[in-house]
Formats: structure tokens, C-alpha cells, sequence
């Protein structure tokens, strides 16, 4: 099991997604001996993990089943432990859209944080880019260290405990891009600068505060940088849902088809005789509640020296 690379079976040591439900999903490290508590069940990790097939349909103890899912960066984005505030997926694919990754690129990161879109851009450089990724607190850099090493992808990923600020990211002149997500990201544009390619570069700051772009686009057009732009990604998701709309009667018309043969012309379903015709249809309607403000990318291009 990696996560850049596509496993059949399940080993002792993977890490594999139990899914529940659409809302409900958890992940599992895979070892011989252990069980895992679900609400379906115990699932028995030498009996009914290793050695099946990744999605596989497990039966658990209680006799519901769980999926077995292969690990993916979108997947763990949305079980991993939090150990800061994380990205999610709406931005990540922003991200390594903007900032033009590919395999092969090298990627400057600050800082790892929970690893969520470590875990993106290393699946995207693969199998022949490199990430350089900077993270400032002690427990945090050792903790993805692990990390990276249990999934499978240390070797495509040098984790650095320093002040991306004070010390920057330890490379120059080779990076084809850069992330910041720190408080203060103008106090790294210069270290920034010096990682990029000398031929150009791209680079992405991601800000809760506008008064933080605001500092952080000053400090991109001091240093030369071009191509300065800032969004805002908000997500709006449609639920469908089948609705009872009403049919007026407007009154017998010569040609035209009556409102009750319209009714079963447009839906299949059984009506409620209620004195009105109506018909069901589908349709999609927005959420009366949905997630607001999450950040401000900031994306920039350094010039060609």
C-alpha cells in the first residue's frame, strides 16, 4: 500500500479506510492479531483484512459490513488526525492547479501541519518530484515524518523542522513552486524567492485575513513578483430531492392537454387526491445552510531572471 501507488491486497502494516457510510468513515492500520470496534461489529484484521482485496465487502462480528477502502489523498483528508487546522479538498485542487504541478515538479511546503495536502502534492509529483516541506513545531515535523514513512512516500518527501521565516526551506534556486500557510507569509517571501527556479516560479499563500493578503501582496510586488492574484473558493452543493408542486387550473381550453394527464405525463409516482392537482418532480435545491469563509489564495509568479 502507498499512497501514489495502486495496491491489490491488503499487507500487515497498511493503512486502509473502513467506510461506514458516506458520513462515516474511519481509518485503520492494519496489523496482524488486532481488531478494530465498529458499530456493525468487530472487524478481525488477520481473518478479514489481510490478504483481501482492497474494497472488498467485509462482514463484521454483528453481521453488517463495512467497504475496505484503498487509502487516497481526498480519503485522508477527510479521516486524518488533526493536529492543526487542515485544507480540504476545494482548495487543494486549486491549489495544485494554479501552481501548474505535474510529476517531476519540486515543491517547497510551509508548514506540513496535519499533512493534508502533503499528501495531494506528493500523489501529483510522483513518481520523480520532490516536496521540501517545512514545519516549525518539534512534535508535528516528527509526527509526519511517521507518517510519510508508514504510507510509503518518504522517499519523495524531506520534512525540515525550522523557521521557514528565519531559516527558509533550505534549498535554493530549484523549487517550480511554493506554498505558504504561516501567520505571517510575507516574512517568507524572500526565502520564497530564493527557493524558485531561476527561470520563474509559482507561488500560492494561503490567508484567513484579508489584512494578511493585503501585507503578503505588498511584500509579493517588493520583490518583483507578477501575475498577482487573490480568490476565494466557496463550495455550494445542490441536494436532489423529489418536491410536490402544485398545477393550476386554468379552465377547459380546446387542444389542450388537461392538467391531470399532464400530472401523469410528468411523474410516474402515486398523487394524493387532495382536491388540487399537483405533480412530483426532481429537482435540486441549494442547502438553507452551507460553509462560509475558509481562506484567501494568493497566487504570484516570479519573474524570469
Amino acid at each position: 500500500m502507498s499512497f501514489v501507488e495502486y495496491s491489490e491486497l491488503i499487507q500487515e502494516g497498511d493503512v486502509v479506510i473502513i467506510f461506514l457510510g458516506h458520513d462515516s468513515m474511519m481509518p485503520v492500520k492494519v496489523q496482524s492479531g488486532a481488531q478494530t470496534q465498529t458499530r456493525y461489529g468487530v472487524i478481525r484484521h488477520s481473518s478479514d483484512l489481510i490478504g483481501q482485496r482492497f474494497g472488498s465487502k467485509v462482514t463484521c462480528s454483528k453481521g453488517g459490513w463495512v467497504y475496505v477502502l484503498h487509502p487516497t489523498p481526498e480519503l485522508w483528508t477527510v479521516n486524518l488526525p488533526h493536529r492543526t487546522q487542515i485544507l480540504y479538498t476545494t482548495d487543494i485542487a486549486n491549489i495544485t492547479l494554479m501552481l501548474d504541478l505535474k510529476p517531476g515538479s519540486v515543491v517547497c511546503e510551509s508548514g506540513t501541519g496535519s499533512g493534508s495536502l502533503s499528501h495531494s502534492i506528493l500523489r501529483t509529483i510522483a513518481p520523480t518530484g520532490h516536496l521540501h516541506t517545512v514545519e516549525f513545531h518539534a512534535q508535528r515535523a516528527e509526527k509526519a515524518i511517521q507518517e510519510f514513512k508508514e504510507h510509503k512516500v518518504s522517499h519523495l518527501v524531506t520534512v525540515r523542522n525550522q523557521d521557514v521565516c528565519a531559516e527558509g526551506f533550505g534549498i535554493t534556486g530549484v523549487a517550480d513552486a511554493v506554498f505558504l500557510d504561516i501567520p505571517s507569509p510575507w516574512e517568507a517571501v524572500t526565502h520564497a524567492k530564493r527557493a524558485l527556479k531561476r527561470k520563474g516560479g509559482r507561488l500560492c499563500s494561503f490567508s484567513p485575513c484579508i489584512e494578511q493578503v493585503q501585507r503578503t501582496c505588498e511584500a509579493l510586488l517588493n520583490h518583483g513578483f507578477e501575475e498577482i492574484c487573490t480568490l476565494e473558493v466557496l463550495l455550494r452543493v445542490h441536494d436532489v430531492r423529489s418536491v410536490t408542486l402544485p398545477l393550476p387550473d386554468f379552465g377547459p381550453e380546446e387542444d389542450c392537454t388537461n392538467s391531470t394527464q399532464m400530472a401523469s405525463d410528468l411523474s410516474q409516482e402515486e398523487v394524493p387526491n387532495t382536491g388540487n392537482t399537483s405533480v412530483i418532480c426532481k429537482t435540486a435545491t441549494p442547502p438553507r445552510e452551507m460553509a462560509g469563509h475558509t481562506g484567501y489564495l494568493t497566487f504570484a509568479t516570479k519573474p524570469r531572471d
